[in-house]
């Protein structure tokens, strides 16, 4: 494949294609097979390390962010550049000018003092790409660059990409949601196990060709059977958290599955995570099977039979560096141990094998390490992780994020599936054909409160985004 300059070049294909693989031989960080070349201006090139590629002014914001959480905002902008330019003083100065002036063209303002960790997902995100700006790149690799982002927080970076475009710089653009592809592109490249499947002019595509081009066959949008409701299994009344959310109230029934939407920053999560005991909340109520419980902290909340599973499974859903057995059987540990508390392995791989097969975790091997999983199977994973301790509320938060449009479908029917099985599900989830698809309810959150509640057979996508004060189209940014 060939990357112009100015032009925005989107790269697509399923989980485990091979697009982060060539993201990471681009970036240096992987090294390819003899006989593969890459060539910039003309001149083949090779990477034995990152700040190679780092000088040949290919910038990489990854999918996992890559942030340092307990740093501020300006060392994380700034590290690479440090570490670049070496030597054993940091002119803060400097770095400071160069952090605001990356930050200046995103339109944000942030403190630069501020800690990682104290800022929205959404927020980490654009601090990443600024990390990127300070390179003054040519070609800028962008992985999955809105998966936290809003609707509005991503027409402001497709304007910011439009201006890099203007300016010569080639930018390569990985997203599972096509609407962005279609918004944004010049060009379309398709990864399909491995292989170039082809180069294509926006123009010459619709969203159902590139869909079967990723997959190497037709999807077509499910109708999940819808199960019967059941009796109340958890129910909300008022619950507040000043600068949150205020006067949440909603009742989910065993079978359902009740989505929660809205812009980012409207509470959803943080909602989410007060049923769960991550947030305490300031008042409210909340009652499991009509009986009033306290949540105040997190193991509360599972010995109750509610789960959990994050929008960053990374960060907060998974065990990086263990196998995939560790993080399947991590929760049911007290069932698997023998005497003098020592796990029996006869039980940790019947209890292992049950949940790959249940859940089509491929490839199956136990112990293979999480990370080298797509993401679909990684959240399979977490899955596993819940629902092994069979609960009786799943919380799930961005279930699809990152996901390629095959597994989203396997997630989508695993969770009418438990659903149909009598738990209660509350899904967050910024992507109205999932919420429409999947959900049986439907809530929009607008500014920390419920702005409307609508039953699956009302609901449209245009009726929710009014209902979250978001009626325009996503706007094309590629001529």
């Amino acid at each position: 494949m060939d990357i112009r300059e100015g032009e925005v070049h989107a790269l697509v294909g399923e989980n485990g294609a091979g697009k982060s693989t060539l993201i990471k031989i681009l970036a240096g960080a992987e090294t390819p097979d003899p006989g593969s070349r890459i060539i910039i201006d003309g001149q083949p090139v090779e990477f034995a390390h990152p700040l190679e590629a780092l000088r040949a002014r290919i910038a990489v914001t990854y999918q996992d962010l890559s942030l340092f959480p307990n740093l501020s905002v300006l060392e994380n902008i700034t590290i690479s550049r440090e570490i670049e330019e070496g030597g054993n003083l940091v002119d803060w100065r400097e770095m400071r000018t160069t952090a605001k002036a990356a930050l200046n063209r995103l339109g944000l303002d942030i403190d630069l003092d501020t800690k990682l960790n104290d800022l929205s997902v959404a927020n980490q995100q654009l601090v990443a790409i600024a990390r990127g700006l300070v390179h003054d790149a040519r070609l800028l690799i962008l992985d999955e660059p809105t998966s936290s982002l809003s609707r509005g927080e991503t027409e402001s970076l497709f304007k910011v990409v439009a201006t890099l475009k203007k300016e010569g710089v080639a930018i390569l653009f990985i997203s599972h949601k096509l609407e962005e592809i279609f918004a944004i592109a010049d060009r379309i490249t398709v990864l399909r196990d491995g292989q170039h499947v082809g180069t294509y002019l926006k123009e010459e595509l619709t969203e159902e060709q590139l869909i079967s081009l990723m997959v190497g066959r037709k999807l077509r949008f499910v109708e999940y059977e819808r199960n019967p409701i059941g009796s109340p299994i958890l129910e909300v009344k008022g619950l507040t958290k000043q600068g949150n959310f205020a006067d949440i109230s909603f009742t989910l029934h065993r079978g359902e599955v009740l989505g929660i939407t809205g812009l980012v920053g409207a509470g959803r999560t943080e909602v989410a995570q007060a049923i769960f005991g991550r947030i305490i909340p300031d008042s409210g109520e909340i009652y499991l099977d009509g009986q009033p419980i306290k949540i105040n902290s997190t193991s509360q909340a599972v010995e109750a039979g509610i789960a959990y599973i994050p929008e960053s499974r990374q960060t907060q859903g998974l065990f990086l560096g263990k196998t995939l057995a560790d993080n399947v059987a991590v929760t049911r540990l007290d069932n698997l141990v023998g005497r003098f508390k020592i796990i029996r392995t006869e039980r940790l791989a019947e209890h292992v094998h049950h949940w790959i097969n249940r859940l089509s975790i491929r490839p199956p091997y136990p112990k293979m390490l999480i990370d080298q999983f797509s993401g679909g199977n990684q959240q399979k994973a977490v899955l596993a992780k819940w629902l092994a301790y069979e609960p009786k509320v799943l919380i799930v938060d961005e279930p699809t994020n990152g996901i390629d449009v095959g597994a989203k479908s396997e997630i989508h029917q695993l969770l009418r599936d438990l659903a149909a099985s009598g738990i209660g599900i509350i899904m967050v989830s910024s992507e109205l054909p999932e919420v429409l698809a999947v959900c049986d309810r439907i809530l929009v959150m607008r500014r920390g409160r419920i702005a409307a509640e609508f039953a699956r057979e009302e609901a449209t996508q245009e009726r929710i985004m009014n209902a979250a004060i978001l009626d325009r189209p996503l706007k094309e940014y590629a001529s």
